[in-house]
């Protein structure tokens, strides 16, 4: 199943940017420590989700239909929602962070916690955080929680 993954994700990438987003994470990592990185992708997400409003949702079927159809209009995968006893689980699958290459994987899901933070706060997630729980995977599959922050 993990050869399906990669194959489709090669294929939705564009080849026009690998490249070019390869060598901006090479330099990046050069330049930024892994924590810096880490926020700056966290921020960018979140000016990402500021430009992209969702609509109100009043369940979390309704807020995964609008993230989906989102997603589905930029190709950046798909995202399956549930509400577990102390959080709400995300799971983001197939999107193209590995254009920015392989060990970009480390900071550049940041973006989608950046994202899911300001859209859930946005629709009342106050006093909640977006954590990522896992690494990018084989199954091309990243898993968020929100639950309340711990500062």
């Amino acid at each position: 199943m993990a050869a399906i993954f990669e194959y489709l994700l090669d294929s939705q990438i564009s080849r026009q940017w690998r490249g070019v987003l390869a060598a901006l994470a090479a330099e990046f990592e050069a330049q930024i420590g892994h924590a810096e990185l880490r926020e700056l992708m966290h921020r960018v997400g979140s000016r990402f989700a500021e430009a992209h409003a969702l609509p109100r949702c009043d369940s979390t079927s309704a807020l995964a239909d609008a993230l989906n159809a989102l997603w589905r209009d930029t190709d950046w995968g798909f995202v399956e929602l549930s509400d577990e006893r102390d959080h709400l689980r995300i799971v983001h699958y197939c999107a193209p962070l590995p254009a920015f290459g392989e060990s970009a994987l480390a900071w550049t899901p940041a973006f989608l916690e950046g994202a899911y933070q300001q859209w859930l706060a946005g629709l009342g997630a106050q006093g909640l955080a977006i954590r990522q729980a896992s690494e990018f995977g084989d199954d091309a599959a990243i898993e968020f929680r929100l639950a309340r922050a711990t500062f």
